[in-house]
Formats: C-alpha cells, sequence, structure tokens
C-alpha cells in the first residue's frame, strides 16, 4: 500500500494550541505597553521616598490594581516566551518537559510573591 507524506504524519502535527498561546502572547505584550509605562512612574515617584510614602502610594486602590496587573501580564508573558524558546531551543525530551515544568512553577513563584508583597503592603498589613 502507498502512503503519501501526509498519510505518514497524520496525527502527529498540532496540538491545536498554538494559535492561543500566540494571541495571549501578543495581548499581554499589548498590555504591558502602558503597564510598564504606570510601573516606570510609580517608580520614579517613589524614588527618595520614605517607607511611610512607599506605604501610602502603593496603598492607593487604582495604584494597587494597576501594579496586580502588571505583574499578572507580565508574568503570563514571561511564560509563553520562555515556552517557546525551551521548546524550539532545548532537543532532549526529557530534559524539555523538566525545563517547561520548572518554567511554569517559576511564573507562579515570582507571580504570586509579587502579588502577596503588593497585597501586604496595599491592605497595610
Amino acid at each position: 500500500m502507498m502512503r503519501t507524506p501526509l498519510g505518514q504524519v497524520r496525527g502527529l502535527g498540532s496540538a491545536k494550541s498554538g494559535t492561543g498561546h500566540f494571541w495571549l502572547q501578543r495581548l499581554t505584550a499589548i498590555g504591558n505597553l502602558s503597564l510598564v509605562l504606570v510601573f516606570v512612574g510609580v517608580v520614579i515617584a517613589l524614588s527618595g521616598s520614605s517607607h511611610a510614602g512607599a506605604t501610602a502610594l502603593l496603598g492607593n486602590p487604582w495604584i494597587a490594581i494597576l501594579m496586580l496587573l502588571f505583574v499578572l501580564s507580565a508574568t503570563i508573558h514571561m511564560r509563553i516566551g520562555m515556552q517557546v524558546i525551551i521548546e524550539d531551543y532545548v532537543h532532549d525530551d526529557l530534559l524539555k518537559i523538566a525545563a517547561l515544568i520548572g518554567n511554569t512553577f517559576f511564573a507562579i513563584v515570582v507571580g504570586l510573591a509579587a502579588a502577596f508583597a503588593l497585597l501586604k503592603i496595599s491592605f497595610g498589613v
């Protein structure tokens, strides 16, 4: 029986998640454009400020929400970007799986630590 090249690879193709990752990466990049500007503005406003001044500024609900959105968007963007790099350049399957798992856990830990710090400052605890 003759098999075409398509028939030989059928079932080994796309996992149907590439388009979703592509658009999520682009959406977080667009969100990061404005959120990074807000973050830089907050850092400039906090330069030379006392601890009480920093707590007061980050205790403002609007600033805290914007900073939490920045943390969320940046960590998602970071995780997807690193995932693409790992998938493209790590060729050993076991090492690739380990790196992808490590990447996901690293992004979760960084995001949760930053969110915890912001929420603690914001609520004055």
